[in-house]
């Protein structure tokens, strides 16, 4: 399919704003994007399925959710009086191990809807039943990434097979290697974690020093933090990252920098479990590589990339007593090219030609974007969901003006709300 975007703003790869443009797909990619001058002459010899007036909104790369649980959706707002330990032990825990296959594809859905309403383009996923949540991604033309979430409890007898599977399953599906956290994996699935890495010489992601009890219980343990520990065992050995970060100390940032590690932020989750706030100016001032994520709506509660953006910059004003501490548009490249970058798609980074067709469309005339004095920081201070007129992914429109072109909405709320009752304890 070819689809022809005219009269529209684009935000370039250095967050510049390109004004009287044009972009062009042709089938999953991107194959013009520049002014629209020359797109006349571009487009001239070409046809076209769609020809899409922009009314001069803005054109930008897709926000990458590099760290989430989607199909946790079915959490949402049922826990919301604890603290993580309890959390996870007294509400999560046991409606997990009721969860089947098809619970997984149906929340994923739900979890796809809120994604591509809310300008989400792809999603660096933890969770089980996968092969459920790979057909539910395919189906909806959703780009969905796969980290392995293996535990003392399960997982790492598969997460070989998974690995290998899930890379060859579709071209919106991968999969990378990683584990639930310390806490709660043994030292011996620690080593056999690092051999798995070695073997495919690939990256690993895990959740880190997500709370103080955690860092703490990691020391009592090993007499270490876990970045030291996983930084010895030879884990990260190729890459990969942590998620949430908050309770890092210096040595465990200069691990990470020195290895090129991604530390991945998840604001709302922390603050809203009590976990912490993460010093997100340290890790940009010594030149860490950065994303952000949302966790799960059960931790959250909304998956919404914006009011992350915005927490992930304000709150190290707070902290510092400095109301420039965090620089808006760098939060902005984590929240799309940092994210992309961490998840493995290098292909996803920018709106440039060549790169796959996975953007939105941002609606300029909204109120929340005037008067425009500065669009970044519109985007990062004051952009909700509401701006996101389109969703684009692998060229395909899945999202627009309010409509889903791959879900029935109407279906998943009402198959969701009986599968809530399944999970009851």
């Amino acid at each position: 399919m070819n689809i022809r975007y005219k009269n529209c703003r684009i935000l370039t790869s250095d967050l510049k704003v390109l004004d009287d443009a044009e972009l062009i797909t042709v089938n999953d990619k991107i194959f013009y994007s520049g002014s629209a001058d020359k797109a006349v002459e571009i487009a001239g010899g070409m046809t076209f399925d769609r020809e899409i007036d922009c009314n001069n909104d803005l054109l930008m790369p897709g926000l990458k959710n590099a760290h989430t649980h989607s199909a946790m959706t079915f959490s949402r707002s049922l826990a919301d009086e604890y603290c993580l330990d309890d959390w996870l032990h007294k509400a999560i825990f046991p409606r997990e191990a009721k969860l089947i296959p098809e619970h997984v594809y149906w929340f994923a859905k739900l979890a796809y809807a809120e994604y591509l309403a809310g300008g989400i383009t792809a999603c660096f996923d933890m969770y089980f039943h996968r092969e459920a949540n790979a057909k539910a991604a395919v189906e909806t033309g959703f780009r969905h990434v796969f980290c392995g979430a293996a535990n003392d409890f399960g997982g790492f007898d598969t997460l070989e097979t998974y690995y290998n599977d899930l890379n060859s399953f579709d071209p919106l599906v991968s999969f990378i290697l990683g584990f639930h956290a310390e806490y709660t994996t043994c030292e011996d699935n620690l080593k056999f974690m690092s051999e798995l890495a070695h073997k495919y010489e690939a990256p690993v992601f895990t959740h880190i020093s997500e709370t103080a009890a955690e860092v703490e219980g990691c020391k009592e343990r090993y007499g270490v933090t876990p970045a030291v520990l996983f930084d010895r065992l030879g884990i990260f050995d190729y890459g990969g990252g942590g998620f949430h970060c908050v309770w890092f100390t210096d040595e465990d940032r200069k691990i990470f920098k020195d290895k090129g590690l991604y530390s991945v932020f998840n604001a709302c989750s922390n603050l809203k479990l009590a976990s912490g706030i993460t010093s997100v100016h340290k890790f940009i001032s010594e030149g860490m590589k950065i994303a952000i994520g949302t966790d799960g709506a059960g931790s959250n509660n909304a998956l919404d990339m914006f009011r992350e953006m915005y927490l992930d910059t304000v709150l190290s004003n707070v902290e510092t007593n400095n109301a420039a501490a965090v620089d808006p548009a760098v939060i902005l490249k984590a929240a799309t090219s940092g994210g992309a970058s961490c998840m493995g798609l290098d292909d996803c980074v920018s709106l440039d030609a060549g790169m796959k067709a996975d953007f939105i469309r941002i609606d300029m005339h909204h109120p929340a974007s005037l008067p425009e004095n500065n669009i970044v920081k519109n985007l990062v201070y004051s952009g909700n969901p509401g701006l996101v007129k389109m969703t684009v992914i692998d060229g395909k429109i899945l999202y627009e003006n309010g409509e889903y072109t791959t879900l029935d909405i109407e279906e998943i709320r009402k198959v969701t709300k009986e599968m809530v009752k399944d999970l009851a304890i």
